[in-house]
């Protein structure tokens, strides 16, 4: 359709075109004959102008074309000879006179093989070249050395061996090159200290050996050697980079932590054998003491239940009043605790008569909607199992309350007595991102589109990287789940309930939904960490990009792990397969979908050390927006552009079966 539309406008330029010559010429006029010398211009300008709207860069298309009839791949590319390499071709970007291909993104394609010689190393104009995510094997094709405009260089996640080329001055003009997740081996070439214009390099997960060389150039800025077999000390060039950016090798440097080994255990004295009767008193004694806790801990349930069940009940038929919520012992003062900057007017008396609804039921205490006489919305957190006296209770308010950020919610004011505590925050009425993604699925349904959830992710990697800063950068948040997420005006994700697990009661996890975000090394709600806080919000954004609970069932009986499902899905190359089905039907986000893939995967591997700080996620994730605002339609050079910033080794296994379209 295109190219009818381009050829009738073609014809109609030349059809003007010619009538305005003719008229200048004065061909036709009454009783006159035309001349030669207006024929054979006519006859010039249509084949200038003929020429000029169907340019092909032919000795291009016939290499890629060549390419393409001489490797395997699994996926079907529109390329044939009768159709335009520049306006058609997946993956092929042009130069402005359609001269020369300077572009060829073909990520996740499903090639397998060699690349054939004399194929792609005739594209001796192209900057850009990706052909990532693929199962290409084989040496560094020998003939890419004469690719000298290349600024661009994605390699990563095929399966390449034998040693990098030894010149890369050759590629003079090169920015970022990603070799990593192969099979390279051999020695690092210094020759890459020669690229003036490095900003970016990754090796990692490949079997590169011997020692780093002196990499010092200035324009470099992220690194990535991890996983190899690399020895020796650290260049002091390289030091200013962190420390996984080189681990998973036998290197030395000043900055490393040295690890911490647990201390000896003592041997274990070998124990008296016990008589029969002693063993038999033993088991009598254990089961009555057993009994009596079991029985006591029935009467404190069956009695919580009690006071609680009143409203519950009351505010699911309809709206209750938050008095009921709040036991008659508080304090004679009745008054709420506000913070600096709230525009409220209200005391506890005018909140304890406002309706009541229960927005849910949570890990630290139930959320209350709170409609005021005056029409004004509010959310009341009613806290439950806190022990800390009030000292430090309200040492932990204040902490929370100042801080001020688009992407943290505001505490806005909390009570305190012997028998109650509660928080006060504003009312976000687009509701949680858990409400809003996992709602009744079905006809009259919007879909979270994917710019709405690059939105929520990236406001909430932001309010949490704040978050990370306050009291003196030691404060967690402690509890990041999708229901602790809300839109804010701009629809960025705004963080909710931070600092809570500090004042609770350490409970155990029950098999939630909640607990699918918990790190696996707290065992404890207290003891959350920065490092925990980034697990939490990888499987976020897990979470946003496969539209799946961290923990839900299949229909049966089985459970499913939010991060073991994508980690499996991901190791067995069906990556494409993970995405939610509600966002295939926006087009050129799937390089986007990848690359937050990746972050999301960094974030919730196994070992806390490993896993980047919030202020690198923020960096990785805006440079995938920023580019994006930038240019949409093309997705993979967007995407290849945010796969440049910092990745730590845990992306490792990870590939991708989806291309541009």
């Amino acid at each position: 359709m295109q190219c009818e539309q381009k050829f009738l406008q073609t014809v109609r330029s030349i059809t003007e075109k010619s009538a305005h010559l003719c008229s200048n010429y004065r061909i036709f006029t009454s009783g006159e004959k035309m001349g030669v010398k207006s024929i054979f211009s006519i006859i010039f300008l249509l084949g200038t102008i003929s020429f000029q709207g169907f340019a092909e860069p032919v000795e291009d298309k016939q290499a890629l074309l060549d390419f393409l009839n001489n490797i395997n791949h699994s996926r079907t590319l529109n390329w044939n000879e009768y159709s335009s390499v520049c306006n058609t071709w997946t993956g092929v970007t042009c130069s402005g006179d359609h001269s020369r291909v300077t572009a060829l993104h073909l990520p996740g394609i499903g090639f397998r093989g060699e690349i054939p010689p004399n194929t792609l190393g005739q594209l001796s104009a192209v900057q850009i070249l990706s052909l990532r995510s693929n199962a290409i094997t084989g040496p560094f094709p020998s003939d890419f050395s004469k690719l000298e405009n290349l600024t661009t260089l994605y390699l990563q996640y095929n399966k390449f061996s034998g040693p990098l080329p030894i010149d890369f001055s050759v590629w003079k003009n090169l920015t970022i090159i990603n070799l990593s997740n192969n099979g390279f081996n051999g020695s690092i070439p210094s020759s890459i200290s020669k690229l003036t214009h490095l900003a970016a390099l990754y090796l990692a997960n490949n079997s590169l050996s011997g020692e780093i060389p002196d990499l010092n150039t200035s324009s470099l800025q992220h690194i990535n050697l991890s996983n190899n077999l690399l020895n020796g000390t650290l260049p002091q060039s390289l030091r200013r980079f962190p420390n996984w950016a080189f681990s998973g090798n036998n290197i030395s440097t000043e900055n490393a932590i040295p690890p911490v080994f647990p201390p000896n255990n003592p041997p274990l004295r070998k124990s008296k054998k016990l008589s029969e009767p002693a063993l038999l008193g033993i088991i009598l004694g254990g089961s009555v003491v057993g009994f009596v806790l079991f029985a006591l801990l029935m009467i404190v349930c069956y009695s919580k239940r009690d006071r609680e069940t009143g409203f519950i009940v009351k505010s699911q038929k309809g709206e209750g009043s938050v008095k009921k919520t709040v036991s008659g012992s508080h304090d004679g003062s009745n008054r709420l605790v506000f913070f600096e900057g709230c525009s409220f007017a209200f005391d506890l008396e005018d909140l304890l008569r406002a309706s009541a609804e229960v927005l849910g039921k949570g890990t630290f205490g139930t959320t209350y909607k709170a409609a005021l006489e005056d029409a004004t919305t509010l959310v009341v957190k009613r806290l439950k199992e806190v022990i800390l006296v009030r000292r430090d209770f309200e040492q932990q308010m204040q902490i929370v309350g100042q801080i001020r950020h688009e992407n943290v919610a505001p505490l806005r004011a909390y009570y305190y007595s012997k028998d109650e505590k509660l928080m006060v925050y504003d009312f976000y009425c687009q509701g949680s991102v858990s409400s809003i993604l996992h709602g009744r699925r079905g006809d009259g349904r919007v879909a979270l589109d994917w710019e709405t959830r690059l939105r929520i992710a990236l406001g909430a990697a932001r309010g949490i990287a704040h978050i990370h800063t306050e009291n003196g950068g030691k404060l967690v948040h402690g509890n990041i789940k999708a229901s602790n997420i809300f839109l804010n005006s701009q629809r960025y994700g705004c963080v909710s309930d931070l600092g809570l697990g500090t004042l609770m009661t350490p409970t155990p996890m029950p098999m939630t939904r909640a607990a699918g975000y918990r790190a696996p090394e707290v065992t404890d709600t207290r003891k959350a960490s920065q490092a925990s806080d980034v697990y939490s919000f990888g499987v976020l954004l897990l979470e946003l990009l496969t539209g799946k609970s961290p923990i839900h069932n299949t229909g049966g009986d089985e459970v499913i792990h939010l991060v073991r499902w994508v980690n499996s899905v991901v190791r067995e190359e069906w990556t494409a397969e993970v995405f939610d089905v509600e966002l295939l039907r926006y087009p050129n986000i799937e390089e986007e979908m990848v690359e937050m893939l990746q972050i999301g995967m960094n974030c919730v591997v196994k070992m806390p050390e490993q896993r980047p700080k919030m202020a690198e996620v923020v960096k990785m994730m805006e440079s995938i927006q920023q580019v994006n605002t930038g240019n949409r339609p093309s997705s993979e050079t967007k995407s290849e552009v945010s796969s440049s910033t910092p990745t730590p080794p845990a992306a490792a296994e990870m590939g991708s079966s989806s291309a541009q379209q």
